[in-house]
């Protein structure tokens, strides 16, 4: 039990608001599904360092983030990421880090066992902050409540950029003090990363709102299609809009098919639909966004580069995550950004400049951004001052992120005479230490920023 000490008094809350992701996988070895706990009972029975204990079944990762078993999957999650601009690719890159360290520990497990492990992606949760005091909430401003809003305003945007033809719907689920928003997991780096900064910038815009009331997305006049309705998570509480709930299978739909009559009164295809929802969210979205994942997410969303619903089913790479697509990897189904290296007029027509241009207007956010910024890019109508991100620079560390980096390094941290030797990490807002006595210290994160320079 930790000594109380004066100088870390307890608290229950961050100081900034955070996001996170968790990605769920399903386990092959030697093409049978296999339950990780019955093979490894812990993740400690395949990783080959000591690392952190944060439950029975989870551990901390010298990435930063955690890995879990969880119901007869791998879950790996990232650290919370204080949101702040391009914290979406921070917080994409954080996870696909902590699925790259747990592939590498699997590959040293099937070296050693002669068996092949492969992870099937299942899901994918968007985590985010919901921050607001006890006097800004009201009886029409409930997390409640924006989550019932949110499953109706987020399932045509997030499927045109997120979802693939084997997908079957979108969940939001109210979690106290956040809203996780759940849906397929996807395979290539950069297109999640625009589908998370999708997420964030809606949620982030909407939390603002006055009132959470569905009658404020008609007032707004956000195009949804008319007559759908999201029923309740059967096992969870939350809100699922699935495949059955829509006038016939969107998932299965040609995304160009002018047929679904909306709210608003016309009738428009899935990606008009998505893209004018994202349109009256680009400045929101392009706050928190990278300059790359907000063109990719714009251009998916007008047609000029291809989504996964743009494919006849969805990619190979789902059912082996992790071997062959990494961060800083393209899957092959969308290598050709074409559009993404024209000139910014619409047209396909146009001859793409010289390789240099390409790679500044083209640089995702693992790139290192190193191209000369003196170039003036003429912009798309989605592209305006005030909403795209200005030109990148590179993609830092979240200050939250540096110090989970730390506790999963196991550095030991000098405070006043003490030092501090990290134990254990509890949540993801305290972390127990041992003194050179064995007393324990609880600090919390925030706590632990103030003493960034006295790690040793």
């Amino acid at each position: 039990m930790p000594i109380y000490d004066e100088r870390f008094p307890y608290t229950s809350e961050l100081e900034m608001p955070v996001i996170g992701l968790e990605a769920e996988f399903k386990v092959f070895i030697d093409d049978v599904e296999r339950a990780p706990e019955k093979i490894w009972r812990t993740p400690a029975g395949f990783v080959t360092q000591p690392l952190l204990k944060r439950t029975n079944k989870s551990m901390q990762l010298p990435t930063g983030g955690a890995l879990y078993f969880d119901g007869g999957v791998i879950e790996v999650v990232t650290p919370v990421i204080e949101i702040a601009p391009q914290c979406t690719a921070r917080v994409v890159r954080s996870l696909w880090e902590q699925i790259g360290f747990t592939r590498e520990q699997l590959d040293v497990w099937e070296r050693r066992n002669g068996q092949r492990v492969r992870l099937q992606a299942f899901s994918c949760h968007v985590n985010t902050s919901f921050e607001l005091s006890r006097e800004e909430r009201g009886k029409n401003r409930t997390v409640q409540k924006l989550a019932v809003l949110l499953a109706h305003l987020l399932p045509v945007p997030l499927m045109v950029v997120g979802a693939n033809r084997r997908s079957t719907g979108i969940g939001v689920r109210p979690r106290r003090e956040r809203i996780e928003v759940t849906l397929d997991f996807t395979p290539d780096p950069g297109l999640m990363a625009a589908t998370v900064a999708l997420i964030v910038g809606i949620v982030r815009d909407v939390i603002s709102w006055p009132s959470y009331r569905l009658d404020a997305l008609q007032q707004r006049e956000i195009p949804l299609i008319a007559g759908v309705s999201p029923g309740r998570h059967v096992v969870r509480k939350g809100w699922l809009t699935k495949d059955f709930h829509f006038p016939r299978n969107p998932f299965k739909t040609d995304l160009n098919e002018k047929t679904w009559k909306t709210t608003t009164g016309s009738v428009m295809s899935l990606r008009e639909i998505a893209h004018g929802v994202a349109m009256r969210f680009r400045d929101s979205i392009g706050r928190y966004a990278d300059p790359f994942s907000y063109r990719l997410l714009f251009s998916v969303l007008r047609g000029e580069t291809p989504g996964l619903l743009d494919f006849a089913d969805r990619p190979a790479a789902y059912d082996d995550v992790g071997r062959g697509t990494r961060w800083g990897s393209v899957l092959p189904q969308l290598k050709n950004f074409a559009s993404l290296m024209d000139d910014a007029t619409g047209s396909h027509s146009v001859k793409p400049r010289r390789q240099a241009d390409l790679e500044e207007r083209l640089a995702p956010p693992w790139a290192g951004e190193n191209a000369d910024r003196r170039r003036t890019e003429r912009h798309s109508p989605d592209c305006r001052a005030s909403s795209e991100p200005s030109l990148s620079s590179p993609l830092t560390r979240s200050a939250y992120e540096k110090v989970f980096l730390k506790l999963g390094a196991g550095s030991r941290l000098k405070i006043g005479d003490e030092i501090l030797t990290p134990v254990k990490v509890k949540g993801w807002y305290h972390s127990i230490f041992l003194t050179p006595a064995g007393e324990e210290r609880m600090l919390s994160i925030d706590q632990l920023l103030k003493y960034m320079g006295s790690w040793l």
